[in-house]
């Protein structure tokens, strides 16, 4: 759950988006990089993972890695990072990101391993929380978080509130204080957080494993790190899978607009489904049942509901958790149950489920109120604040974003982006045109990504674009192969849902028959929808 400031800021966008009716590139060139021999020779301990409920055979270390890669004298950190032993003759390992960003590796790992239990037959399967992420000094961008025993006052700290609804250029100075906010409670990784130093992280990590070259599966977010390290690394890429493949052009307006757009089919096809079942809470017509959607959207941001966290529960929180749910076909059921909950008895406990944190790991922790370690070392799982998947995820979009409108610019320009957004979906464009505008006030990010990551100078890598993500959408994963040259192979998933990897059996068997063997599919071919 967000913060009484986070959850003001992010109310502050959201208000821009209705009235409209990141950091320097650090990629110096290699010879200008000091001597990192020190962080590449390292050894990784490994050790049985703390904690109970773990699977067996789960091993944790650590790799440390310098804060910034320009002055690696200036600190380190720790990254923490989890595998499982190769269980028959190992060729070295493969490396793990189940994107975000903002998700953290090692308990990605420990709850969903089964899937990725083929791979162990020729590699250790190896993932890690990034940098800024879970237990690798996490970022964080308040003093604490709301415990849940009682509803958010905005008056305790600040006194009266600003009228925000009237003015965008107030909603924007908010915008601004939630920025410095971050930068005083995450510590200096949130000045070197984008994916231009994570993956010189992946690199230190593949050196560390003692592996020549970097095999790697990255998902989502995690197919942007991937293709900035190929770029970066050419010489050091062994076998890549990107799966549910970013963009790596468009900026965070644009990226909006798309995701708005895939997010809305995405609802579109589970509200046809729903409608076939008597206990849809929409009824059996789809047309009606979009118009039910927005007339609960509308209700709830009117007049929100209480939840169990006592913080009241909005029409844009419940966006946000259908959002969430929309990432996976298998969630549908639940998801139709939890609405029916919420329409017919007001309880908010099935869709929280969805909303809170957007994670798996578990929510009843106590937040973090001391500072981030000095000595960059690991936190334990209780220091990581609640608010680390969403401050994470905006450091490093924004990070990885050159362009920062003026408040002249973004005022001027509300109309056409709420137009846009809106147009895109009625649903979640108004959702996502606000988390678009959340890097205003935070140093410009880097333009690397967007000139230099092109034309890529590796062996064959291949990159999965299923037609139904909602999240990253098939025409992505062409515009990115086209970007990323003749190196880049594309298999068409033609199914639902974000990634195919968990979802398809077939696209399942040609990433292990890649990453294993080495047989790539023909650039073109597809698998079918799975039953």
């Amino acid at each position: 759950m967000l913060s009484t400031r986070q959850r003001r800021a992010f109310t502050c966008a959201m208000t821009l988006a209705l009235l409209g009716a990141g950091l320097p590139s650090l990629a110096a060139a290699a010879a200008d990089r000091p001597d990192l021999s020190r962080f590449h020779d390292q050894t990784i301990k490994w050790s049985a993972c703390p904690g109970d409920g773990l699977p067996d055979g789960l091993q944790c270390g650590k790799v440390t890695v310098p804060v910034d890669y320009a002055n690696p004298a200036d600190g380190t950190l720790d990254l923490a990072m989890a595998r499982f032993r190769a269980t028959g003759k190992s060729r070295g390992s493969v490396l793990l990101n189940f994107g975000g960003p903002g998700g953290p590796g090692v308990g990605e790992l420990a709850d969903g391993g089964k899937d990725f239990m083929g791979l162990t037959n020729g590699y250790d399967v190896v993932t890690f929380d990034p940098r800024g992420v879970g237990r690798s000094s996490p970022v964080s961008c308040g003093e604490g978080m709301d415990d849940g025993t009682q509803a958010p006052d905005p008056d305790a700290e600040t006194g009266a509130e600003p009228d925000e609804s009237d003015d965008p250029r107030a909603a924007l100075e908010v915008l601004r204080e939630l920025a410095a906010d971050c930068t005083e409670h995450s510590g200096p990784v949130l000045r070197h957080i984008g994916t231009v130093d994570a993956a010189r992280d992946l690199d230190v990590m593949r050196a560390a494993l003692g592996d020549k070259k970097l095999n790697y599966l990255g998902f989502s977010y995690g197919t942007r790190l991937g293709a900035v390290y190929a770029a970066q690394f050419p010489s050091r890429t062994g076998r890549m899978v990107l799966d549910g493949v970013d963009t790596l052009t468009e900026p965070l307006s644009e990226q909006g607009v798309t995701g708005a757009q895939g997010q809305q089919t995405a609802l579109d096809d589970f509200l046809d489904w729903c409608t076939e079942d008597v206990n849809c809470a929409f009824g059996q017509d789809p047309r009606s049942a979009r118009e039910e959607v927005l007339r609960l959207i509308g209700s709830l941001d009117a007049d929100p509901v209480p939840s169990d966290f006592g913080i009241p529960f909005s029409g844009q929180d419940l966006v946000g958790a259908i959002g969430q749910a929309l990432y996976s076909k298998e969630l549908w059921p639940a998801l139709s149950q939890a609405l029916t909950s919420l329409v017919q008895d007001g309880d908010t406990r099935g869709i929280m489920g969805f909303y809170v944190g957007g994670s798996s790991r578990p929510h009843d922790r106590l937040p973090r109120q001391n500072s981030p370690r000095e000595d960059g070392g690991l936190v334990d799982e209780g220091e990581i604040p609640l608010d680390n998947l969403p401050a994470a995820l905006m450091a490093v979009n924004c990070a990885d974003d050159p362009d920062r409108p003026t408040a002249d610019q973004v005022v001027g320009n509300l109309g056409r982006l709420r137009a846009a957004y809106e147009q895109a979906s009625p649903v979640f464009g108004r959702y996502r045109l606000a988390q678009a505008l959340m890097c205003y006030g935070r140093p410009k990010g880097t333009s690397y990504i967007r000139d230099e990551v092109r034309d890529v100078d590796t062996p064959k890598m291949l990159l999965v674009g299923t037609r139904g993500d909602p999240a990253t959408p098939y025409r992505w994963t062409t515009e990115t192969a086209d970007r990323l040259g003749p190196s880049a192979v594309v298999l068409d998933n033609k199914g639902e849902g974000h990634t195919g990897y968990s979802s398809s059996k077939c696209v399942h068997r040609k990433i292990d028959d890649f990453l294993l063997y080495g047989r790539l599919p023909a650039d073109g071919s597809s698998c079918g929808p799975e039953e």
